[in-house]
């Protein structure tokens, strides 16, 4: 991404969009910060970092069984915690269902009933329907399986009863706002930040082909992440490249999408929803993404016209573990050399430990996760771009044992670290500074 378009202005942006000949929303509100929650740990965490909303699974028919998920108690226990926060849960039901899962879906959306979910996200029509007949008054989002990528469907699904659509991540910036223009009283989701798969919209085969597991059924293994070559039929033992750079051949595993710096045009162009995808991440990754995307929201809406990309977001995403960034289809047809935003090389960090609040005896009591050791330098980040150094110099057990190593799954006292808060993390740079983004 050039310079030029880095200091694009809000006025700037209000101005290419209002040119799409779109009609202005009245009324508009600020647009929700919509964030993944595999289990209850990351849903605490997505609400400590500044979700305005989650979106998680229960153990069935939610397309991402090996996210860890959550059964009816927990279903239950994660709403009440939510709203007791001032957040909104969405379940997912958006998995595809054969004959033979009906009766088991029934039953599902029946013990799932007198939970006050703020809506559930489906995308088989059948599933659609079912949802209003079993579950009546409750909100219905529509998920990005169900490829929607024009104004007629997002009307089509309104008229189902549908309240909110996720349109396809193949819509250009200019395809968003016309349909936003075009459909005023259906509220309308987009992906801003994550994976992105080869197929349409997640309707994907190769998994099911390759491994046996349906990703249509929520157990995708992500072959298209794998690395491949292609052998010519006349040619056999010989292998060819698709895509070759310095780190080797690529044929299907994309990029992750990374729309931070074209969120004013998103805000304006009337979406209601940014979702970012990675219910099967870790919790550093959804801090680390909702933390940025939080501030640089709050920071367009506030002021949009003094509203600067702040380069210390970029460095931010790029610490996270990621395959390199792209705008996907934002700006038209994507081109291998428009994907990447930083440098071609990555600064790796490590999750080390999770803050879990203030020590009896003074210090700040962690969660170890990974090996910890004196003389490690570290980083505290919490909520915001900010984060502070410090090199560790004494740790001690729970029982103020003093400590040189600290190992996984260990809980132990840090006492130099003060102020911190209940769900900060520690991350720890990695040795290889100049891991290639795409490796």
């Amino acid at each position: 991404m050039t310079g030029k378009n880095r200091e694009k202005t809000a006025g700037e942006t209000a101005a290419a969009l209002a040119g799409l000949g779109r009609k202005q929303r009245q009324g508009r509100v600020k647009p929700e910060l919509l964030a993944p929650a595999g289990n209850m740990e990351k849903l605490k965490v997505a609400i400590r970092y500044g979700a305005d909303a989650v979106y998680l699974g229960g153990k069935s028919f939610g397309l991402r069984n090996l996210a860890g998920n959550f059964s009816l108690p927990e279903l239950s226990h994660a709403v009440d915690y939510a709203h007791r926060h001032g957040v909104k849960v969405y379940l997912t039901v958006n998995a595809f269902a054969d004959n033979g899962d009906l009766i088991e879906l029934e039953r599902y959306l029946d013990e799932i009933r007198e939970i006050p979910f703020d809506a559930l996200i489906a995308a088989d029509p059948g599933v659609v329907a079912l949802i209003a007949e079993r579950c009546p008054g409750r909100d219905i989002h529509l998920s990005t399986q169900a490829n929607t990528t024009n104004w007629r469907s997002a009307r089509f699904w309104q008229a189902q009863g549908v309240k909110r659509v996720n349109l396809a991540r193949e819509m250009s910036l200019e395809q968003i706002a016309e349909t936003a223009g075009m459909c005023n009283e259906i509220e309308l989701e987009v992906f801003v930040h994550g994976a992105m798969c080869i197929s349409y919209s997640g309707r994907c085969l190769l998994s099911l082909a390759m491994t046996g597991r349906d990703a249509n059924k929520g157990e995708c293994t992500q072959p298209c992440r794998w690395n491949y070559a292609i052998v010519e039929e006349s040619r056999p033992g010989e292998y060819f490249p698709i895509h070759e750079d310095e780190s080797g051949s690529f044929i299907f595993n994309s990029k992750d999408l990374c729309l931070i710096e074209h969120l004013p045009e998103l805000v304006e162009s009337g979406v209601h929803s940014l979702k970012i995808e990675g219910r099967m991440k870790g919790i550093y990754y959804a801090a680390s993404v909702i933390r940025i995307y939080r501030e640089a929201l709050d920071s367009y809406w506030e002021n949009p016209q003094e509203y600067r990309l702040n380069p210390a977001w970029l460095e931010e995403l790029s610490k996270i573990s990621h395959r390199g960034y792209t705008t996907g289809f934002l700006l038209g047809k994507p081109r291998d050399v428009d994907h990447e935003y930083l440098s071609r090389y990555v600064r790796n960090f490590e999750f080390v430990a999770l803050v879990e609040g203030e020590a009896p005896r003074g210090g700040t009591l962690v969660a170890v996760r990974n090996r910890l050791q004196l003389g490690d330098a570290l980083e505290l980040i919490g909520q915001g771009t900010s984060f502070t150094r410090f090199v560790l110099q004494s740790m001690e057990d729970e029982d103020g044992v003093p400590l040189q190593v600290a190992h996984p799954n260990q809980r132990v006292v840090l006492k130099e670290l003060t102020g911190a808060g209940e769900y900060d993390l520690i991350r720890r740079e990695k040795p290889e500074k100049t891991k290639r983004l795409n490796h």
